[in-house]
């Protein structure tokens, strides 16, 4: 992270308490069902991933600075590039009006930021995340930080050693200990350093989660017409989330 947007450095952080998001505990209320369902917003992957993060950059009345700088978008870009990266897109009225963009690392999910500039994006951008994990096989999804945002939708916080013991079990193969999916910059940066007591560190190539297979489920799926939304119908996104592991 940077202190600001034009602060040339960049800061490693490695909270005590970590935010998880369990793929198996996504809180979908009903509110947020009918929204999904009713496809209010075109969602799409990865197709406007540079404007995503640029959105995220941008200050806020609730949020006036940034932690994004030049260097942290160059990178994210390169390892978009590299197909380490992915975001979600929600469009309204042909606008970018919210989603997410984040790091993958075998099958964990590193989500990075989080925007919302039309009421409920961020809230679908997530769903549609949290669905297309479970479909590729994810199993750990990473917020970094908790806010009361992320906790209405079922986000926990856990300690370190036990957040450190999930991520190198998924990254070896194993479960992490529940069904899970993600982390973030500091998340991937702690992956590749020592274990806790009594966890022995994974080493590459992990085995990788598959960020296409909710599409081939959208495709199975009686789509009509004409549908652009690069992502399947809300239904196919709702139905998924409320099926139990």
């Amino acid at each position: 992270m940077a202190d600001g947007a034009d602060d040339p450095s960049v800061h490693w952080v490695e909270p005590r308490l970590r935010a998880i998001l369990p793929l198996d505990g996504f809180h979908l209320s009903n509110s947020l069902k009918k929204v999904i369902v009713s496809d209010r917003f075109r969602v799409t992957t990865d197709a406007a991933f540079a404007d995503m993060v640029a959105l995220c950059a941008e200050p806020a009345d609730d949020r006036p600075t940034t932690w994004i700088n030049p260097v942290i978008r160059a990178s994210y870009d390169r390892l978009f590039q590299i197909g380490h990266a992915h975001s979600v897109e929600c469009w309204q009225d042909g606008e970018l009006v919210g989603g997410l963009y984040g790091v993958t690392l075998g099958r964990a999910f590193f989500g990075e930021s989080m925007v919302s500039r039309a009421r409920d994006a961020s809230k679908v951008a997530l769903a549609h995340l949290v669905a297309r994990l479970r479909a590729g096989g994810w199993k750990l999804l990473d917020c970094q930080f908790i806010t009361p945002h992320l906790a209405s939708l079922g986000a926990i916080e856990i300690r370190q050693a036990d957040y450190l013991a999930r991520l190198y079990s998924v990254l070896a193969g194993g479960e992490g200990g529940a069904t899970l999916g993600g982390a973030t910059g500091a998340g991937a940066a702690g992956a590749a350093g020592a274990g806790p007591a009594g966890v022995a560190v994974p080493s590459p190539p992990f085995v990788a989660g598959d960020w296409g297979a909710l599409d081939a489920l959208g495709a199975a799926a009686d789509l009509s017409a004409d549908r652009s939304t690069g992502s399947p119908p809300g239904y196919v996104i709702a139905q998924l989330l409320t099926k139990t592991s």
